[in-house]
């Protein structure tokens, strides 16, 4: 960079001067040159029109004397080096030379010439210089009458031929040493300029590059983080004093906006440390915090044998404020209950929200009885909590879930897991409660298996391991043309046996994973149809596939199936969806919204599991559905049992008093199935009409 600088304040120092010194020097020198040569050629012709006259009497005389002595007269003058008088056949009459001349023997057109006035030839061979002028006669008019007074008689040349020419030779030698004697100081002048301005560019180059390279020096270090440079520049201009004051006061005033900068980062700093460790709602610690601090009580127990209890605190009731009165009053509350909840913690516990309604306690250096007391006295004060809003009032509960922290305990992630496991079992028990974690609880048992039970669905997706077979629905009172099948889900576990759905729905249904498990179905559905199942060539009249409550509130798996139908009237006629007793109750609104979305492409609907609700009849005339699936709690003792067989009977008749088509479920023999034909149903399935079967083997049937 330094040497860019200075390179460029030289080039812009030299450039011009250097292009002025070499003009004003050739500009200068050509016209010395051109003078010498100039003067050269003037004296040849003021010397050969000057002899030319005085050879005139001589030529005509003949008096080769008179012509000699002018030629020497001529060879005096400066640079002259021979002289010619010739006649004008080219005879020489006279001649003076110093030298062998180049004239000797010349013709009269022997010289290339060039004119001037007609009368003076004049060449230039190599370092000479020759000139010709004619000898001519001249007349002399006389007025034989005139007086003595009157002017001279006019004398002028006669047009005639010359007389004869006079040629004299000049040498160019001295004018060409003059000339190069201009030429060397010339020269001399212009290195001898050049030499000064280039001083003068170095020079006014260091005066302007030192400081700039100081100034380019300081920035470098500014922009490196050295903020304690100074620049003094030196010199008295008043630029450059401008310059200095001024990066000396901005590398001031960095400084201090780097000092400040420091600061706020350090309380940045020390704020997200807060934020990253805290929750910003209640004050508490946050989940990530809180399992730090619980992975210190696990080392002390494990390596110290110390005793310590983790509760897990699930709300009760909490979602009735944020769905009554919004999320805002829903964290207000939050924000009074852990006020409340602070004042009942030891100070060497933690208390954490753990997320949305969800908190932990961690009680160090607890033993069991005495966690179990703090964990009653924490739901008790939760229990009397009262929070307003507006004019309402609520109340809320909190469930609680206890592990001990012992030698015998695994990890982290274990604790978490079993608390959450002892929470939900409160919960199960009617919420507001304790529940202490125990290996031997068949509730928490129940609940690992779930949760295990999540992991493997997953994976059995993730593997293809998920199956539908099919099960032959028989109509019962007439005979009808083609197939009724419902399509069941299996899956295959890891060693290849197929696992029923009761084993492992509940789980998804309490993991929320049935909406996956729904959107599988369907699409495998739809694809062994559009592969197996030709409606015109099999004469498949009903396809019956279930439908879980969370599918029926997704607007997202309404459109799937919408935008699959369009395109295939065929299977839209002949599928029949099933939604549970239960499902179209808890979800009255979605599932009528759901059924008349579907039921414009021509789809079909049957409520399964009927029977089995307190009130089922009283929501029965607002579904719009197409069959009645008899629950099969009643179907399979009926022929046995006089209340069964009263319940089919009395739902069989409200179905068909409704105009709605009856299926009895679970028929595993004939007494049963003579009982239901008596009764008068529609369809019957259960193992004893057909055993399931893999959905691949329909394309055969």
């Amino acid at each position: 960079m330094k040497s860019s600088i200075r390179r460029r304040v030289l080039l812009l120092a030299l450039l011009p001067a250097t292009l002025l010194a070499l003009s004003l020097g050739y500009f200068f020198t050509l016209s010395r040159i051109t003078d010498l040569d100039q003067a050269l050629r003037a004296r040849g012709l003021a010397i050969a029109r000057h002899l030319a006259p005085a050879c005139e009497y001589g030529v005509i005389s003949g008096n080769n004397q008179i012509l000699q002595r002018l030629a020497d007269s001529a060879l005096a003058e400066p640079d002259v080096v021979s002289v010619y008088i010739m006649d004008r056949g080219g005879n020489v009459l006279a001649s003076n030379s110093l030298k062998q001349s180049k004239l000797a023997g010349i013709q009269p057109g022997d010289i290339p010439v060039s004119s001037q006035n007609d009368t003076v030839t004049v060449a230039t061979r190599s370092n000479v210089l020759f000139f010709r002028m004619p000898i001519r006669q001249t007349e002399v008019q006389v007025d034989d009458f005139a007086l003595t007074s009157t002017p001279a008689p006019a004398i002028q040349p006669v047009n005639a031929a010359p007389l004869g020419y006079v040629a004299i030779e000049l040498s160019r030698k001295a004018t060409m040493e003059r000339q190069n004697e201009v030429l060397r100081s010339a020269a001399l002048l212009t290195i001898a300029a050049l030499i000064a301005t280039a001083l003068l560019a170095l020079r006014l180059g260091r005066e302007i590059t030192v400081p700039i390279m100081k100034l380019a020096s300081a920035v470098d270090k500014i922009g490196r983080g050295y903020l304690d440079v100074r620049v003094k520049l030196g010199g008295n201009d008043d630029e450059f004093r401008i310059l200095e004051d001024g990066i000396n006061g901005m590398v001031s005033k960095l400084h201090r906006a780097h000092d400040n900068l420091q600061e706020q980062i350090l309380q940045a700093t020390a704020k997200l440390s807060y934020q990253a460790s805290h929750d910003m709602l209640t004050g508490l610690i946050n989940r990530r915090e809180f399992e730090v601090r619980l992975e210190r009580a696990l080392f002390s127990a494990q390596h110290q044998d110390r005793e310590h209890a983790l509760c897990y605190m699930d709300l009760d009731q909490f979602k009735i404020v944020n769905d009554s009165c919004g999320h805002v009053a829903g964290d207000e509350l939050l924000r009074q209950l852990t006020l409340h909840l602070q004042q009942e913690v030891r100070e060497r516990d933690t208390l954490a929200r753990l997320g949305g309604d969800e908190f932990g306690l961690l009680l160090e250096n607890c033993p069991q009885d005495k966690a179990l007391e703090l964990a009653e006295i924490m739901r008790k004060t939760v229990e009397d909590f009262r929070f307003s809003m507006g004019e309402k009032n609520f109340m809320v509960g909190v469930s609680i879930g206890i592990v001990m922290i012992n030698h015998e305990s695994d990890n982290v992630v274990s604790l978490l897991t079993s608390a959450d496991a002892a929470c939900y079992a409160a919960k199960d028990h009617g919420r507001n409660r304790v529940h202490l974690y125990q290996m031997q609880d068949s509730e928490l048992a129940k609940r690992r298996g779930e949760m295990q039970w999540v992991n493997r669905i997953q994976l059995a997706i993730a593997e293809n391991r998920l199956q539908l077979y099919f099960q032959q629905i028989q109509p019962l009172q007439k005979q009808e043309q083609g197939l009724h099948v419902e399509l069941l889900l299996r899956m295959i576990d890891e060693s290849g046996q197929c696992i029923l759905p009761m084993a492992f729905i509940p789980a998804a249904e309490r993991y929320h994973l049935m909406p996956m498990l729904d959107r599988w179905v369907m699409e495998n559905s739809f694809k062994l149809c559009d592969a197996y199942i030709a409606p015109d060539s099999c004469e498949l009249q009903t396809w019956a596939v279930n439908v879980s409550g969370a599918s029926l509130c997704d607007a997202g798996f309404v459109q799937y199936l919408k935008s699959h139908l369009v395109d295939n009237p065929a299977l839209a006629r002949t599928l029949c969806i099933e939604i549970t007793e239960t499902a179209a109750i808890t979800n009255l609104g979605a599932a009528n919204t759901f059924i008349k979305e579907l039921k414009s492409l021509g789809c079909r609907f049957a409520l399964d599991d009927f029977g089995s609700g307190l009130s089922s009849l009283n929501y029965l005339k607002n579904l719009n559905v197409d069959y009645l699936k008899i629950d099969g709690a009643f179907i399979k003792d009926m022929a046995d049992d006089a209340i069964d067989l009263a319940m089919v009977e009395a739902i069989n008749k409200i179905g068909h008093q409704m105009g709605l088509l009856t299926i009895a479920e679970f028929v595993d023999s004939e007494r049963v199935l003579l009982k239901l034909k008596e009764i008068g149903v529609d369809f019957v399935q259960g193992n004893w009409i057909h055993k399931p079967e893999n959905a691949e083997a329909l394309c055969k049937t």
